[in-house]
């Protein structure tokens, strides 16, 4: 007969998703930040700052000896991480870029369908942007000059940047280095190590280590949560994975803020995690894109906190602001 779903309590586990994402102990010790975002597994990357923009203070609260050139000296000269899309745009370790190749060409098949795009996807404008990338070396948006048709409105975006976004997506070309923020692009064969890009791994292997990966960093989660970690897996390849690899998985139910008991899957070594699991007890600064809060859904029914970014609901439905 198959074991009852082991039961995790609320209290349990919020201290294990803090401790999962990088809370369970004081933020000094030695200064990784290669390795901090290994253990993420990634870090979303974005314009917004208040204190400090968003992926310096998700590494910044883990790690407090961290300073923000640290990370473009991983991105531009260290080559040890590269840019793309999880979610949101966010930087990855550079080892995992033979897992990411179907992301490349699901994002390149995405953008391609985009109404967003429209025209702007002309072969011969997307041959003359990799042209000059090729013949002048890394280039940014400011060194082209299409213009965009028609009114200006919020979002939209001249020709050649959508022409370098596209590219971007497909994994043709990949972030040199960032001047501020300004992203520079250059050919994707003189960032990405050779043997990395060379490296042949089929569909279903790469499917499999995303979902591992995913549950091992976040220890537990439905299967529509494991599929959000990275976003780059479909319900039904999540689903099929599930199935393949129920006997590395606990079946687990766990206690939401409000008494109520929800379903998931949890890792293998769940009752060790539960057991070594701590959170010390020290003020945290978060910001809005940390991972260990950004699902809001997760984050009420964990937690019981009601976050909603505003600027995303209806001006007449706002109860607090656009920004909170």
């Amino acid at each position: 007969t198959a074991m009852p779903p082991l039961r995790i309590a609320n209290r349990d586990a919020r201290r294990l998703w803090l401790s999962a994402h990088g809370f369970g102990a004081a933020p000094t010790g030695p200064r990784d930040t290669a390795a901090l975002i290994k253990a993420l597994g990634f870090v979303q990357i974005d314009t917004i700052q208040v204190v400090s923009r968003a992926h310096h203070h998700i590494l910044w609260s883990r790690m407090q000896s961290y300073r923000e050139p640290d990370l473009e000296g991983l991105l531009g000269r260290g080559r040890q991480v590269f840019e793309h899309f999880t979610h949101d745009a966010s930087v990855l370790p550079m080892e995992f870029l033979p897992m990411w190749q179907r992301q490349f060409r699901r994002m390149k098949e995405k953008v391609a369908r985009s109404s967003w795009y429209g025209g702007a996807l002309d072969a011969d404008l997307l041959e003359s942007v990799k042209r000059r990338i090729a013949e002048e070396g890394p280039l940014s948006t400011r060194d082209f000059e299409t213009q965009i048709d028609g009114p200006k409105a919020m979002w939209q975006r001249p020709p050649h940047k959508k022409a370098l976004d596209y590219l971007w997506y497909a994994g043709e070309l990949a972030t040199s280095h960032r001047d501020g923020f300004t992203k520079v692009y250059d050919l994707a064969e003189r960032v990405f190590p050779p043997d990395l890009r060379a490296a042949q791994m089929p569909d279903a292997a790469q499917i499999d280590w995303l979902c591992d990966a995913a549950l091992e960093r976040i220890g537990f989660g439905t299967l529509g949560e494991i599929r959000k970690f990275w976003a780059a897996t479909e319900g039904h390849e999540v689903a099929a994975w599930a199935e393949r690899g129920a006997a590395g998985m606990v079946a687990v139910e766990v206690e939401g803020y409000d008494g109520s008991w929800s379903k998931a899957w949890a890792c293998a070594d769940i009752e060790d995690r539960l057991q070594s699991a701590t959170v010390p007890n020290r003020l945290r600064i978060l910001n809005p894109f940390d991972p260990a809060i950004r699902d809001r859904v997760r984050l009420k029914r964990l937690f019981g906190f009601d976050y909603t970014v505003e600027m995303f609901v209806p001006a007449v439905k706002r109860q607090w602001g656009y920004y909170v």
